[in-house]
């Protein structure tokens, strides 16, 4: 058992196969990015609009008949909430020109008063359509913000590399959901949000090590330095994501309806996260003259 979660030394030539990794991500971009041109985002009604109703019973709610009685409403979606099965989540939207009001009559008309009807929510298009601007705004920010603190952390060279893996992972995430026709909602963009985060603290740690392994190794071929870093941080990577991965699965299975998208986002992003800062974030490196920022020569600031 302790050889398990024994510290390993890895020899691994990544540099050496950064074209393959280049290929791998262009490809999952170019799906993602035909995903959202063809498909688009399904979203949720947070950004749409539309009723968001907790219907319960007595006793367990039988989903397939309830759609069925329902389906006449648009944009219809029920989830089952709890282990009982006694609860449902419902979201619809209105068609034109009806009320939110008009809809629950008929909901309430069809299924009868042996449900109850709580915390029942209306949000209008034009609310729908700021949380979509928000979320733009928010997201670019954070962009904005990580890039500028990798900037002043290290040096420019590691604010593109590390935004360039950012908004690789992103995109990716995003494509995703379009693909598989995922609802996309403002528990999403939380997860994405959170996604940014993690990726870029995941990158900070193997950059740290490049800024090291400069210093101390003043000879070394660049490709060399950068091999060395990624493979002395390897084992960090590998068990910071594994663990990561072991919570964002349990609320995926357990978390409910509400946290499936959050706990999805985070799934993908993982994933792609670790590959991308071995892949993406490092190898972008051997584009710049790092030797030239005083790297070698020991002049290594926080600023």
């Amino acid at each position: 058992m302790k050889n398990l979660f024994k510290k390993r030394v890895f020899n691994i030539d990544f540099i050496k196969g950064r074209n393959i990794g280049y290929v791998l991500s262009v490809v999952m971009l170019v799906v993602a990015v035909a995903a959202l041109s063809v498909k688009g985002l399904n979203y949720g009604i947070d950004f749409q609009g539309g009723i968001m109703a907790e219907i319960s019973a007595d006793k367990p709610i039988q989903l397939d008949q309830v759609r069925k009685d329902l389906s006449f409403l648009k944009d219809l979606s029920i989830q089952s909430a709890g282990v009982a099965g006694t609860t449902i989540f419902l979201q619809a939207q209105p068609e034109a020109g009806e009320s939110a009001a008009a809809v629950m009559n008929k909901i309430k008309g069809v299924l009868g008063d042996s449900y109850t009807y709580d915390n029942v929510e209306v949000i209008g298009a034009t609310l729908g359509d700021e949380l979509k601007q928000k979320s733009i705004i928010a997201s670019v920010l954070a962009l904005l913000a990580i890039c500028i603190y990798i900037w002043f952390r290290f040096e420019w060279p590691f604010a593109i590399g590390c935004m360039l893996a950012l908004t690789h992972d992103l995109i990716i995430v995003v494509g995703a959901f379009a693909l598989f026709g995922w609802e996309f909602d403002m528990i999403v963009v939380a997860g994405i949000l959170s996604l940014a985060g993690y990726d870029c603290n995941d990158t900070i740690v193997t950059y740290d090590r490049i800024r090291e392994n400069l210093r101390k190794f003043r000879k070394m071929p660049i490709d060399e330095v950068l091999n060395r870093s990624i493979n002395e941080t390897l084992s960090r990577t590998i068990l910071t994501g594994v663990t990561t991965l072991f919570v964002v699965l349990v609320l995926l299975f357990v978390g409910g309806p509400i946290l499936q998208g959050f706990s999805i986002a985070m799934v993908i992003g993982t994933l792609i996260g670790t590959y991308s800062s071995i892949f993406v974030a490092v190898p972008v490196l051997r584009r710049f003259d790092l030797r030239s920022m005083g790297f070698s020569e020991g002049q290594i600031s926080d600023k």
